[in-house]
């Protein structure tokens, strides 16, 4: 798939996700397999630019190209400001955010609530595509509700407003992310438009991504949640794709491994006080289904340092792997 100058080298982007998609977890999944990644969403409130959430996000030191930044915003002239800051901070690729559902965003009018109002969706496009050097992307959903799919319809306009890729999640605003997404209509709209399609929603296996691939025809699939303590997945989809068998899951050792790196490069981009915070979450979804999981869990969310955070999460998944090999 090509998007203006950059060749994705497969079929698989991980999804943008607010308070996950930061440098270390994008560069984690890139080196398991993921083609592309998408950033945290950086708001175009100027004023929040100098803050230190908002320079982190806009940090790519080292990042694998292509660098991919998304914006969020109401304001067609904020948003071109937000696309040329980001640009210049050094984002490859500039990427609007017209799907997050979350209601402090659709509140203000941001992110999915913009499907009601497509003639704002044109001059956002167009105000964006016309700042920037660097090509511009646009991630929505199938639209406002079950009664107001318009993903059609808004295909268009960011095709002739010069978006040069399209991701679509199957679901509608309302729908957050109750039951399953559908890819009808994700289908409908790659058959429309000469851009690229990006179907995101519910890929959780190499099994779902071929099947989406295949029946929706899109260039690529996104992956999101189910990427949370297990950035392997790209590995295990690219597999699948290019031979029809699946590897088998990681074994302890290597889940341990790769999550310790993963903290230090937390603790690396954050410092102690924010990485000890920030890791918490991705140290519960990498003992997901683990025994004695819970009770881990809980007493390392406890921990403020460091060296206790490491020392745990080392302990667990030692004890958990030579339970294993006494199983065995």
């Amino acid at each position: 798939m090509q998007i203006g100058p950059h060749h994705i080298n497969n079929r698989l982007i991980l999804a943008p996700m607010a308070g996950v998609t930061d440098l270390p977890f994008r560069q984690l999944c890139k080196q398991l397999g993921a083609g592309m990644a998408v950033s945290e969403m950086v708001s175009s409130n100027s004023l929040l630019w100098g803050s230190a959430k908002t320079r982190r996000r806009a940090d790519h030191t080292g990042e694998i190209e292509p660098r991919s930044v998304q914006i969020m915003g109401t304001e067609p002239e904020r948003m071109a400001e937000a696309a040329r800051f980001n640009a210049d901070q050094g984002a490859q690729i500039i990427d609007i955010n017209m799907g997050c559902p979350a209601k402090k965003v659709c509140n203000v009018l941001a992110g999915s609530a913009l499907l009601r109002d497509e003639s704002r969706v044109t001059q956002i496009l167009q105000a964006v595509v016309k700042a920037v050097e660097v090509p511009v992307t646009l991630k929505i959903r199938t639209g406002w509700d079950q009664n107001n799919r318009n993903a059609v319809t808004i295909g268009q306009i960011a095709e002739d407003a010069g978006i040069q890729a399209l991701a679509i999640h199957g679901r509608t605003r309302a729908d957050q992310y109750k039951g399953c997404a559908e890819y009808d209509t994700i289908a409908e709209v790659k058959q429309t438009l000469g851009i690229p399609v990006i179907a995101n929603g519910d890929i959780d296996s190499p099994e779902k991504a071929a099947f989406v691939l295949e029946y929706t025809g899109t260039d690529a699939v996104m992956i999101g949640r189910a990427a949370q303590g297990r950035p392997w997945i790209f590995r295990e989809i690219n597999h699948y794709l290019e031979t029809g068998r699946k590897l088998p899951d990681p074994d302890l050792t290597e889940v341990r491994d790769i999550l310790l790196g993963h903290l230090n490069n937390l603790y690396a981009f954050y410092g102690e006080y924010t990485g000890v915070r920030m890791a918490r979450k991705h140290i519960s979804w990498y003992s997901k289904g683990t025994a004695h999981g819970a009770a881990f869990r809980q007493a390392v969310s406890q921990v403020d340092t460091i060296e206790q955070q490491l020392a745990m999460t080392f302990a667990f998944f030692e004890h958990q792997i030579a339970r294993e090999e006494l199983a065995a």
